[in-house]
């Protein structure tokens, strides 16, 4: 097992693999970690079999453990060269070695809906949890036949926001920083966790990364000039991510996130991507009504998974009793991971007085 920290090294191992996605990148990893999360990509090689699997590595507090996580997103295992024929001993010892000998006695990490080969590679090693689903636009599809997967109140929708909104890219500075106020003030309407805020910092470097690839769309009314809402979407290998959108408060009785996703599809179609992915709901739920929103563009959808493994269960275990309030059997069925960092979290935040346009996170 081969650790890579450096970004020349990391970029050319994930080149190697046409599945990666900017959640992959070591762009996105330094860009999206916390202050006490190390990036690190881990690469394991046996004959022509490649594995590569990106995580941050983070100290546990009051002990001298580790536990690792992944980005938030989509990521898990990339690899090259792995068939259904593939067996993962060999692989889950050489891990089992790095994760002992650093002290890491858990891993969690979220998986790519559309990358093959990640349950094959990660069997055995802890459990795969599937928590909801995904909305998956198969652009391979015709216009006419990706159109016929829209529920008719959407395409409703659209044809009366064409005739109100133009869809303009907006990556340069002006329309950045009104899109981070508005993707902030959306957060706090709808009462957001913290960890779904973000900086300047992190937003200008997320545009300015030739790794993610990401384009700004906003939605102008046009008959004032107003900015209506914008959206972030990404582009890596043939798939298109949908990451993060705010709408002005004025507008939402005609949301233009609507005709910003129809506008990409589109687009997207023309340029030979193969998937666009919306996402599922809050939390990876598929019942909530974020994810009805977005199930009235497609009616496919993919599995949204994550990866639980218990490294060392003894002293796993010890640190849930030692948190004490964790005994409860509403804790124990908790399907928190790893359960003995609930409430380390920074929930206790108070979301009224997070500035997104402050430099820091």
């Amino acid at each position: 097992m081969y650790l890579i920290e450096d970004r020349k090294e990391w970029t050319q191992a994930i080149e190697q693999c046409s599945h990666a996605d900017f959640y992959h990148t070591y762009d996105y990893a330094w860009i999206s970690k916390n202050c006490d999360e190390k990036p690190v990509l881990l690469k394991y090689t046996e004959g022509k079999a490649l594995i590569l699997l990106p995580l941050l590595i983070r100290e546990i507090k009051g002990t001298n453990l580790k536990d690792a996580t992944s980005v938030y997103g989509y990521v898990g295992p990339l690899s090259k060269n792995i068939d259904e024929g593939f067996n993962n001993e060999n692989f889950r010892k050489r891990l089992n070695v790095f994760l002992t000998e650093n002290k890491i006695i858990s891993v969690f990490s979220r998986l790519h809906p559309y990358i093959e080969n990640q349950n094959q590679i990660l069997n055995g090693i802890g459990e795969v949890v599937c928590h909801g689903k995904v909305v998956d636009v198969d652009l391979t599809k015709t216009p006419e036949e990706q159109l016929k997967q829209y529920n008719r109140r959407l395409k409703t929708y659209i044809n009366k926001e064409s005739k109100e909104y133009e869809v303009i890219n907006g990556s340069c500075e002006e329309y950045l920083d009104t899109f981070i106020a508005t993707y902030c003030a959306s957060m706090k309407r709808v009462n957001a966790k913290p960890s779904y805020f973000f900086g300047k910092t992190y937003f200008y470097n997320f545009m300015a990364s030739n790794e993610i690839k990401a384009e700004l769309l906003i939605a102008k009314h046009k008959e004032t000039g107003r900015f209506a809402g914008g959206a972030i979407f990404t582009k890596k290998g043939k798939t298109i991510q949908y990451h993060l959108s705010g709408v002005n408060p004025d507008y939402y009785e005609l949301n233009p996130t609507k005709i910003l996703i129809d506008h990409i599809r589109n687009i997207g179609t023309q340029q030979g991507f193969t998937h666009f992915n919306l996402g599922g709901g809050l939390g990876g739920h598929d019942k909530d009504s974020l994810f009805y929103f977005k199930s009235g563009f497609s009616k496919k959808f993919r599995d949204f998974c994550t990866w639980q493994y218990i490294v060392d269960k003894t002293k796993y275990n010890l640190l849930i009793k030692q948190k004490g309030n964790l005994d409860d059997l509403t804790h124990k069925n908790s399907c928190f991971f790893p359960l003995y960092r609930q409430n380390m979290t920074t929930e206790d935040v108070n979301i009224s007085e997070i500035n997104c346009l402050a430099d820091d996170r």
